[in-house]
């Protein structure tokens, strides 16, 4: 491409919700935490390598017979509360603004379990109730 010479009307996005295609074989529920597996499909956050965190899903997505691709799920960037794990991976008030790593669909945890989790969010704050994690 070459360098405008006119005005132009470029498109814009939210960046708040995106549609992604799902992993084969895959159910991803309502609210939960999901990924982006290393084909680029989505998929649910489990204990994994290479899973790219990208938000909750705002629909539950059944492609439990179909191949990549056949469905897509409506993804939320933004910031959602997840469970907490527990003892030593427990997240605290000190891990604010620190990567927190997938345990599974619903659970973070504080470190990579040794080198099986993958970083899923960050650390925007931490309740009672659980961590709140930041998804971009």
């Amino acid at each position: 491409m070459t360098a405008l010479s006119s005005d132009k009307n470029t498109p814009q996005r939210s960046g708040e919700r995106r549609s992604l295609l799902v992993a084969a074989a895959t159910v991803i529920y309502a609210g939960a935490m999901v990924a982006l597996n290393a084909a680029g499909n989505a998929v649910p956050v489990t204990t994994a390598l290479n899973l790219k965190g990208v938000g909750r899903a705002e629909r539950r997505a059944d492609n439990s017979g179909g191949a990549a691709g056949d469905i897509s799920v409506d993804v939320s960037a933004g910031i959602f509360r997840f469970a907490n794990s527990a003892a030593a991976d427990a997240i605290t008030q000190a891990d604010i603004g620190a990567d927190c790593y997938g345990v599974d669909d619903q659970t973070v945890a504080k470190t990579n379990g040794g080198g099986t989790r993958s970083a899923v969010g960050k650390v925007f704050d931490v309740d009672a109730q659980g961590v709140w994690v930041k998804f971009s």
